[in-house]
């Protein structure tokens, strides 16, 4: 699939086809993707488990479950729940000196190894890391990356998507996750049983939100540009005027899973 038509394809389903497998390979493609996002000091920050519901003790499941978050749970046969690690600054230094020996750090930039132990990482990193706000924005930040390519890469393997709340404290019990993890999203993968999902959630235009060299100078869009995107698939047809055809879908679904409407 092109990558354009991957970002317009992509939204939150909460219909999954329940007693259809994800194959391990395309759960293994999700964890690369998300593994060669970009990530700052070159860390770890993502965690994930991956949990297969057909395998999970009843009781277990439920106890995952929040009041938003019920049925999502019941069809979507994977549940991969992420994590962020406080414990990103631990090896920067190493990691730091590795990129600049091969390159991907340069000298033009002021990078050497005495520049790692000297100013990068007791100015920057390690105080970025022992900050109590700065800290966690960082891990949430860099896991938030890795997440977002981990959804598009399942929609590029045809499977539908959700990001998910979870009790949290269930799954760090259950799931025996380190203190030292913030808990993120739970992602549920499967394949869609809700055709196109309805069309593309509302946005803004770009002018409501993105501006050109201040805020309050709307970036105004280009409508070549736009029909461009059109013809590609990142922007597709709304849910605006299919009201009635995705009540109906819904009507279908409820019935199809005995859910009440």
């Amino acid at each position: 699939m092109e990558f354009k038509q991957v970002i317009g394809n992509r939204r939150t389903i909460r219909f999954f086809e329940p007693h259809k497998p994800v194959e391990r390979a395309k759960i293994q493609t999700i964890l690369e993707a998300a593994n060669r996002c970009s990530r700052s000091v070159n860390a770890d920050y993502a965690k994930a488990v991956v949990c297969y519901r057909d395998e999970m003790d009843p009781e277990v499941l439920q106890a995952l479950k929040t009041p938003t978050a019920t049925v999502q749970f019941d069809l979507a046969p994977v549940a991969i729940f992420w994590f962020g690690d406080t414990e990103f600054h631990v090896g920067a230094q190493a990691r730091l000196k590795e990129l600049f020996d091969l390159g991907a750090l340069a000298p033009t930039h002021g990078w050497s190894h005495n520049y790692v132990d000297e100013v990068a990482y007791p100015q920057v990193v390690k105080p970025i890391a022992d900050d109590p706000v700065l800290g966690p924005w960082m891990v949430n930040v860099e896991t938030g990356l890795a997440m977002c390519q981990a959804m598009l890469a399942a929609v590029d393997e045809g499977l539908g998507v959700a990001l998910s709340g979870y009790n949290v404290d269930a799954v760090k019990e259950l799931l025996k996750v380190p203190d030292t993890w913030i808990p993120m999203w739970a992602m549920l993968v499967g394949y869609s049983a809700e055709g196109d999902g309805g069309g593309q959630r509302p946005r803004a235009p770009l002018s409501a939100n993105y501006f050109e060299g201040h805020v309050g100078n709307p970036f105004n869009e280009d409508p070549a540009v736009t029909e461009t995107l059109q013809q590609a698939g990142m922007i597709q047809p709304g849910m605006h005027g299919r009201e009635a055809q995705r009540r109906q879908e819904l009507r279908e679904l409820a019935d199809r899973f005995g859910l009440p409407l």
